[in-house]
């Protein structure tokens, strides 16, 4: 059987750390073990292995559907994993046979070996195909009707993005995606959320895209301002705000809420200072702007107004927000994955959510700032530099106006709140630049030295 061969967990401590998904990069191995094998079908085995690292760490547990195969299709040089004994491994997801077989497993509502489909509705058998960038998880389409979202690395429990999202679902939320299917396992003992199904959106674009189109409208505009060119994306903002505000609405009278005092900020202060203290270790640049972050830090925990604290999105940017023809959509609700699951659970106040978006802005300018200065005299990069924060203060402000015009209460009112928040996921995205995009790196950057400027 597949899986009991040594040969097998080589190819897989070789190619496991390649993979964009993969959490323990830069950390030494103590070791890999499979500690689950389910056939699911003649082609697809349903793996979860867990890594020990050497440095005494809690060790990790991913989810690797394989396909294992006697020859080699065209196209699937792509996602080959290796030669083992028993045929050749190619990557279960991106096989097309292999998730047409994930896909009629989870249809068939039939548990098997501790692997347990739920559907909400009927499912049809639809071609499959991966889209978009590998992320934290993998996304897989069938046909223009479902979308699955396998989750890679898991944490034992019931993923957030099932619970939240159903929860909105639940209440007529017109901002989510409808839920369609889960699959559940068990790990550590728990029953855990393995793959998530929601209704495919096909006639929505990703926020990120729409916010990119418009900021190169900006730049291609010499002599106009943010609020002057066609494809001003400033009422967006603001209708996403908006969105998002409503659905924050839902989740505090759908889920638990609690209300946060002095204590509670001086905790969040002190976590704040944590992650820093790491995260200077892994990149030195930060330590220039040490006195800054902690100066913020420190204004936050000697706030004593109470906080209203509940459950949010808790990876909040562009990127996780579809534009469909009735509105804005969100998805993902599973938090920072690199994050343990009960971190993600906890309530906190909804400024993290709009902290995040508020960086997102100012990464849509500044990412195609960065692409478009390798190509311009360098004369003229204090020009587009104005234009990119332009740009990006035009649609914070129009977001926050959004989010005020449904809850009453404009998050910019709690400004240490708000700017610690900010800085804090500017700091998160240092480490992760510093590690995937080092060419990126110049955005969080120059984001906590203007917040910090101002100290």
């Amino acid at each position: 059987m597949v899986g009991g061969n040594s040969d097998l967990v080589a190819l897989l401590t070789s190619w496991l750390p390649r993979q964009r998904w993969f959490a323990g990069k830069g950390r030494p191995w103590a070791g890999l073990r499979v500690v689950r094998n389910v056939r699911l079908s003649d082609l697809l085995h349903h793996f979860v292995v867990e890594v020990r690292y050497a440095d005494g760490g809690l060790a990790d547990h991913y989810q690797i559907p394989l396909v294992v195969r006697p020859d080699a299709p065209y196209g699937h040089e792509a996602f080959f994993v290796g030669k083992s004994a028993d045929g050749l491994v190619y990557d279960g997801l991106h096989d097309p046979d292999g998730s047409a077989a994930l896909l009629a497993f989870i249809r068939g509502r039939t548990a098997h070996d501790g692997l347990v489909p739920y559907t909400l509705e009927e499912l049809e058998l639809f071609p499959a195909h991966v889209i978009g960038a590998e992320q934290s998880n993998t996304s897989v389409v069938y046909g223009d009707a479902y979308i699955l979202k396998v989750f890679r690395r898991l944490w034992p429990g019931t993923n957030p993005d099932l619970e939240m999202t159903r929860a909105l679902a639940d209440a007529g939320s017109p901002s989510v995606a409808r839920p369609l299917a889960w699959l559940d396992g068990v790990l550590d003992g728990q029953r855990t959320t393995f793959a998530f199904m929601q209704e495919f959106l096909r006639s929505g674009t990703e926020g990120w895209r729409l916010a990119l189109a418009s900021v190169r409208d900006l730049y291609a505009e010499a002599d106009l301002h943010a609020d002057e060119v066609g494809g001003d994306f400033a009422a967006e903002s603001e209708r996403l705000g908006a969105a998002t505000a409503d659905v924050h609405r839902i989740i505090a009278e759908t889920l638990p809420t609690a209300v946060g005092d002095a204590e509670t900020l001086r905790a969040q202060a002190t976590g704040m200072h944590s992650r820093l203290d790491a995260a200077i270790r892994a990149v030195e640049q930060l330590r220039a702007f040490e006195t800054g972050l902690r100066a913020a830090y420190d204004e936050l925990a000697r706030q004593t107004s109470p906080v209203a604290l509940q459950r949010v999105h808790g990876d909040y940017h562009l990127g996780q927000v579809l534009r469909v023809d009735s509105g804005w959509v969100l998805f993902d609700f599973e938090g920072e994955p690199a994050r343990p699951l009960a971190e993600r659970t906890a309530l906190q106040s909804v400024h993290r959510d709009v902290a995040g978006m508020l960086r997102s802005f100012d990464y849509a300018a500044q990412s195609l700032l960065l692409e478009r200065s390798l190509l311009v005299e360098r004369e003229d990069e204090s020009g587009l530099r104005y234009r990119a924060q332009e740009w990006a203060t035009r649609n914070r402000d129009a977001f926050c106006a959004g989010y005020a015009s449904v809850r009453g209460h404009d998050p910019r009112e709690e400004a240490a709140l708000l700017r610690a928040s900010e800085l804090d996921k500017a700091v998160y995205e240092v480490v992760y630049e510093a590690r995937h995009r080092p060419s990126w790196l110049p955005i969080p950057l120059g984001s906590v030295e203007r917040l910090t400027s101002t100290d």
